[in-house]
């Protein structure tokens, strides 16, 4: 099993967008995820630091980049273990950082045993600006109190578990061959994307963004030719969720 290191995916003199590594062996122990890093002009913003066991990975590759107490924001997507299951350390880690999430997840958090003395940040079901980074509504993709993350300065769309895939055998960082990758997510956005109506509604939420990189929370990342790909595939689901149910 192969340990990855990070890989810077944006960086000019003032800004840096990071993916934090990985080790493969975690796929033995729970589904793999993403963790992401974004520092500019020296504060970090750190986005779904995942869950209980990989915290040591997450946190040592981001003071590669950051000083912990330089951490200014932990965002997350939504309330799923594997998003937020190192919150009750993370947050001791990081004195200086808000916790921005959906509102819905308030007085569900504190039984992590987490203590957020006012440090909690309530993201309104439209979304809010944080800095330069847009909280943009993703409700019931698949949560329904969901939150997707764009850069506005490197154009980068954190896309939570859209773009999810449940890695059996080969692993890979960038998607190259989109139509074989698309094979691998489709069983995944079937099953947990809610409904057709929501991927509607979301992709006019995304309208008018200029999205250079797609970065989910699972999965493999989308650059140039294969965002738009990967858009135009979502257009092209007909059914998830309930559609499917009888």
């Amino acid at each position: 099993m192969k340990v990855h290191e990070p890989y810077v995916l944006f960086e000019d003199d003032k800004h840096k967008f990071i993916w934090l590594g990985l080790d493969e062996s975690e796929n033995e122990k729970g589904i793999l995820t993403n963790q992401y890093l974004i520092v500019h002009e020296n504060k970090g913003y750190l986005i779904d630091p995942g869950g209980y066991f990989v915290f040591e990975r997450v946190y040592n590759n981001m003071r590669k980049f950051v000083e912990p107490e330089n951490v200014v924001a932990i965002l997350y997507s939504h309330q799923d273990p594997d998003v937020i299951g190192s919150l009750n350390i993370i947050i001791d880690m990081v004195p200086n950082a808000k916790v921005y999430a959906s509102a819905l997840w308030e007085r569900f958090l504190p039984h992590l045993g987490v203590d957020f003395k006012g440090r909690f940040v309530d993201i309104p079901d439209e979304g809010m600006m944080i800095d330069f980074i847009k909280a943009v509504p993703a409700h019931f993709m698949h949560s329904p109190g969901n939150f997707h993350y764009y850069d506005t300065y490197a154009k980068i769309y954190f896309s939570g578990d859209l773009g999810a895939v449940a890695y059996r055998d080969k692993w890979y960082l960038i998607v190259e061959n989109f139509e074989e990758h698309a094979k691998l997510m489709e069983s995944f956005h079937r099953r947990y994307i809610a409904s057709r109506k929501a991927i509607d509604i979301w992709l006019k939420k995304i309208e008018g963004l200029d999205i250079r990189i797609i970065a989910p929370q699972h999965g493999s990342i989308f650059e140039g030719e294969n965002v738009k790909k990967f858009i135009n595939w979502l257009k092209s689901l007909d059914k998830t969720g309930l559609d499917l149910m009888e």
